[in-house]
């Protein structure tokens, strides 16, 4: 049900990417600090909304759907910003480059794998990955506010290029189980002579990286 609390927590990751953006146009440090507070509050939801639909026995296949769109959607827009106004440059556009190319290939997969009727489980490396992506962002988000204080952009830049590596390599093992359910399809139907069986009861289950 999308009115749960837990579904509306999700979702209002979603609801704050324009006011994220709006913050970049808006001159001066203040608007540094509350783009950071905006994006670390929307970081906490994503501990939360996981947290309190295990609590409340809410647990629903919308929220499962909403949950990795919602982070997606959240880091690829900061992303994009940081990039547009020079917060993200030089060779780590790289880094950066490579996260966004491997999120839209996630989705197209998801999709794909949607439609075999095949789970697809977030592991505990893809929730790292995505701590440290958020991590980077909100670094990186401080602007000049945060290097008032410490080597902001810096340590940001760093986490950065650790999440990249591991995107690499859960998008790398994504990849390889999408197209191992592929193999196996083409092979079912070629010896049945007809498309392949679509039973998830029937597929094997590979573990996937969210």
């Amino acid at each position: 049900m999308i009115t749960s609390l837990p579904n509306l927590l999700t979702l209002s990751r979603i609801l704050v990417i324009p006011g994220l953006v709006a913050t970049f146009f808006i001159p001066g440090t203040t608007a540094d600090w509350v783009a950071l507070g905006i994006f670390c509050a929307a970081g906490v939801t994503d501990f939360l909304d996981g947290y309190v639909a295990r609590l409340r026995g809410e647990m629903s296949m919308l929220g499962r759907f909403l949950d990795p769109v919602a982070d997606k959607l959240l880091i690829a827009a900061a992303i994009v910003m940081l990039i547009a106004f020079g917060r993200i440059d030089g060779f780590t556009v790289l880094a950066a480059v490579i996260i966004v190319c491997r999120e839209i290939l996630v989705s197209g997969l998801r999709e794909f794998l949607a439609e075999l009727h095949v789970p697809v489980p977030v592991s505990r490396l893809a929730k790292w990955k995505t701590t440290l992506q958020i991590l980077a962002i909100a670094f990186l988000l401080s602007g000049d506010a945060g290097d008032m204080l410490l080597p902001a952009k810096e340590i940001g830049t760093v986490c950065l290029w650790v999440a990249a590596a591991l995107t690499l390599y859960t998008g790398y093992d994504y990849l390889r189980a999408g197209l191992a359910h592929i193999a196996t399809g083409s092979e079912q139907d070629a010896a049945q002579g007809g498309p392949a069986d679509r039973n998830p009861a029937n597929k094997p289950k590979p573990q996937i990286y969210g």
